[in-house]
């Protein structure tokens, strides 16, 4: 720990700094959702309606649960 101390004393120096974000945003489940909700949209016109439906509803849900993760982490 204190060989990590002296390695960033010395970055800041020389003139550098630690890249940011030091800490990585949590991961989820949003974007195969998304992916999933194409499939389903794209797949519902050539079979059936239900299908087309539950892909937006499915694509809506996954974009607003992403961005709000998102906008929670700023």
């Amino acid at each position: 720990m204190a060989s990590e101390d002296q390695q960033s004393q010395t970055n800041i120096a020389e003139g550098r700094s630690l890249a940011l974000p030091e800490k990585l945003p949590t991961s989820t489940y949003a974007p195969p959702f998304l992916a999933l909700g194409i499939i389903f949209l794209l797949f519902g016109l050539v079979s059936t309606f239900v299908f087309s439906a539950a892909g937006a509803v499915l694509i809506i849900w996954s974009i607003s649960k992403w961005v709000g993760e998102l906008l929670d982490g700023q």
